[in-house]
């Protein structure tokens, strides 16, 4: 590999990149206008969600209280703990988004006819959905103690013998937009270098230079190389100013490290960019080039990420499908980065699919790219 070549091929996309002003100020002007239409304009909707309990009692209420969760549709109840570290847990690591303390001596007090409370825990990164549920939560416990006291105990009178105290975790103020933005950047980030890059090799074919590639001493790694380092460096500055943005203009908190944020804002930008550049591959034309890459990375991204619709409100197929999708993990690492100030191996896993992600798409360019005539 030799640094020299690269440094040419690169020099020369920087040369396209500044011919063309249109693509030059769109790749700055888009993240903005996207940023300020989403975070003012964007609505979501929720369905299924999955709930930790942590019984104390054990007994014959909260054995009855868990079971109307269960058989509500709208809730999942995946983990039973018995402390508040596994609880902690299941709910930073997105296990969870909600999770039911039952305390002590619950049926024995339902029974007596005290005021019993219970504690409920949402994620408020998800705050569409902790919104939801707690309404759902309310609703549950409400008709769950009308039941008690129209069937059994002497608990005479209107008084309810069960309320729940709700606390949200990460984000207490349920603000949409701090759920809305960072899954934004990830969508701005993977449209500006699929679509940018989309086009860089196909663009060499249709103008006639790459015959010239092929034929000269540059290796193919070093081509894709040269291609993807301008706007690799597009890239970081379009997040740059969306993080900026987002915390000045929409007051979104960063409670997590800035490093992290960008180095694996860094690995994801790479399997995206390489991504492109592999649809520009097998394309070798600009206008199908940008359709393909709209078709198989902007709108999965946007409608399977998670980002607009709860994916465990989605049928089984499309859940399964949503394995695939990149954006699904980069958009759980920014926020459990902005919100939670989740680190490294809180993420772990969704780091991993990124690296993969990254490999398989830079290889694939790689093999893709061919120095011969066909």
């Amino acid at each position: 590999m030799n640094l020299k070549r690269i440094n040419a091929i690169a020099r020369k996309e920087f040369i396209h990149i500044r011919r063309d002003h249109r693509s030059l100020i769109l790749s700055f002007l888009i993240p903005v206008i996207l940023l300020i239409l989403f975070g003012y304009a964007l609505t979501l909707d929720v369905r299924d969600i999955p709930v930790t309990i942590m019984d104390y009692d054990n007994g014959k209420y909260s054995r009855e209280l868990t079971r109307s969760l269960s058989e509500s549709g709208y809730f999942t109840i995946n983990d039973y703990v018995g402390n508040y570290e596994d609880l902690k847990k299941n709910i930073a690591s997105r296990k969870s988004l909600v999770a039911i303390v039952i305390p002590p001596d619950f049926s024995r007090d339902i029974t007596s006819g005290s005021n019993v409370r219970i504690q409920t825990i949402i994620d408020g990164s998800a705050s569409n959905k902790a919104s939801i549920a707690s309404g759902y939560i309310e609703s549950i416990i409400g008709e769950f103690s009308s039941n008690i006291i129209a069937g059994e105990g002497p608990l005479g009178g209107l008084k309810m013998p069960l309320n729940s105290e709700i606390r949200v975790w990460y984000n207490p103020e349920l603000e949409s937009r701090n759920f809305i933005i960072p899954g934004i950047i990830a969508i701005i980030m993977l449209m500006i270098a699929s679509l940018l890059t989309s086009q860089v090799i196909s663009r060499e074919w249709e103008t006639g230079t790459m015959e010239q590639l092929i034929v000269s001493p540059v290796k193919k790694v070093e081509i894709i190389l040269g291609k993807i380092i301008p706007y690799f460096i597009i890239g970081m500055i379009d997040l740059v100013i969306v993080v900026v943005f987002g915390r000045l203009l929409f007051n979104v908190p960063l409670k997590g490290s800035e490093i992290l944020l960008f180095l694996l804002s860094a690995l994801f930008l790479v399997g995206a960019l390489s991504m492109g550049i592999t649809i520009s591959i097998v394309a070798k034309s600009q206008v199908p080039s940008y359709q393909i890459a709209m078709l198989i990375s902007f709108l999965p991204s946007y409608m399977l990420s998670g980002l607009v619709f709860p994916i465990s409100s989605m049928p089984k197929v499309l859940q399964y499908i949503s394995y695939l999708v990149p954006a699904k993990y980069f958009i759980i690492i920014l926020r459990g980065i902005f919100l939670k100030g989740s680190g490294f191996l809180i993420l772990s896993m969704e780091v991993l699919y990124l690296a993969i992600f990254a490999a398989i798409m830079f290889t694939m360019a790689n093999l893709g790219l061919r120095k011969k005539l066909t």
